[in-house]
């Protein structure tokens, strides 16, 4: 799998916190979830973990399940 890219976060002053794919907002983020979200962010691999708590996985097979006859 690809590893993913493309994703950015912006920490506001009121512990809110703004995950961005390619210039969209992708989710946000406020409270206790925001801070969890920071630690792991600070640990690991910062894009990987954005595409995680964001749901934006792809896994390379869209495009073969697009055209499958079953889903026209």
């Amino acid at each position: 799998m690809a590893r993913p890219f493309g994703f950015g976060f912006t920490q506001l002053g009121d512990r809110t916190v703004t995950i961005s794919h390619r210039g969209r907002t992708a989710g946000t983020l406020r409270g206790t979830r925001a801070e969890k979200f920071l630690k792991e962010v600070g640990s690991g691999d910062a894009q990987l973990v954005m595409a995680r708590w964001t749901g934006a996985y792809r896994f390379g097979n869209e495009r073969l399940a697009r055209n499958h006859p079953r889903n026209r």
